[in-house]
């Protein structure tokens, strides 16, 4: 892993999850304690933008009367209806302050859906600024992370997943990282995944090059 081709995706740390008096704070608070979650995730982003790495925000947002969703949506995104989370220009839609963004990293803008790929320029600006390997870490471990891990699998990056900078509901938690992450990422916490990015590279191979 190299530190110059690697990007940290940090993906909904906003007031709305992270903070008490977030909408959806209550949700993710007991699982956020038990990894110390962000904690782990300022340690890493820390450490990585030393290193070189790419920090890369990606918030979600919406209108004030969220007309960017069907009239009557549905599953996760109508408990983002129903408890008004994450409207533009809000406390709660801002980037928890700790991880404040810094004039060197990126801002994704467009989330309006799970998947951090769909409706957002994130693959053009990894590949423009050549990105190979991606780490991800926020909101929910079963939900935004797990659809964004799918398909960066699937668009040919290198995807590492950080279980103690990630959270959700309970059970979920576990089972996402034991069960569904292996097969589409490398599950690590954040000290494994930096151990990495300090090793020497390795040559990278054929082919696309993004399984190195």
């Amino acid at each position: 892993m190299n530190s110059t081709t690697t990007a940290v995706v940090l993906i909904e740390f906003q007031n709305d999850f992270t903070t008490p008096g977030g909408c959806l704070h209550e949700a993710v608070r007991s699982v956020m304690q038990q990894t110390n979650m962000l904690a782990h995730t300022e340690e890493l982003v820390r450490q990585a933008r030393t290193y070189g790495a790419l920090i890369v925000h990606v918030p979600i947002s919406f209108t004030e009367n969220f007309r960017e969703l069907r009239p009557r949506p549905y599953g996760i995104l109508k408990s983002v209806v129903d408890s008004n989370a994450f409207r533009q220009g809000s406390w709660g839609a801002d980037i928890v302050d700790v991880l404040r963004p810094q004039r060197q990293d990126i801002i994704i803008e467009g989330k309006r859906g799970l998947d951090g790929f769909v409706s957002t320029n994130l693959d053009f600006i990894l590949r423009q600024r050549g990105i190979t390997h991606v780490a991800l870490a926020g909101f929910l471990t079963n939900c935004c992370v797990e659809s964004t891990m799918r398909t960066a699998y699937e668009l040919g990056y290198y995807v590492c997943t950080l279980t103690d900078c990630t959270a959700t509901v309970s059970e979920e938690q576990r089972l996402a990282c034991e069960k569904n992450f292996p097969m589409f990422s490398q599950p690590l916490t954040h000290t494994e995944f930096l151990e990495q990015l300090m090793a020497p590279a390795e040559p990278v191979g054929v082919g696309r090059g993004y399984y190195g």
